[in-house]
């Protein structure tokens, strides 16, 4: 399962996952709770109820980059075409706009 942690100015909103499943995105109770909570995108209104799809939501796709700025990212990276999971996690960090992306590592608990 691949993470993802969902900025909003610097404010964490929610966060994006992918599994076998598809797609997930859930916002972050206390950016929900907070007096700055706009959407990420009208597409995914706030709501507590997580969201989920079996492609990539077209929102986060829109922010991964096209043309010969992702044939750069594919080459320098080495990174497939057809993942947008890892392309979103290697290229959006800091994105244009008010929305970023920041991978999740979670270390095994022992």
């Amino acid at each position: 399962m691949r993470k993802a942690e969902i900025k909003v100015n610097d404010k964490t909103a929610g966060r994006l996952s992918q599994d076998e499943n598809g797609y997930h995105f859930q916002y972050d109770k206390v950016f929900l709770e907070s007096s700055v909570a706009v959407p990420v995108s009208v597409t995914l209104p706030l709501q507590e109820k997580p969201f989920d799809s079996k492609v990539l939501f077209p929102f986060f796709d829109g922010l991964i980059p096209e043309g010969w700025l992702l044939d750069i990212a594919e080459k320098n990276w080495k990174l497939n075409p057809r993942d947008r999971m890892g392309l979103l996690l290697f290229c959006c960090k800091d994105c244009i706009g008010a929305v970023s992306v920041h991978s999740v590592i979670e270390e095994d608990s022992l």
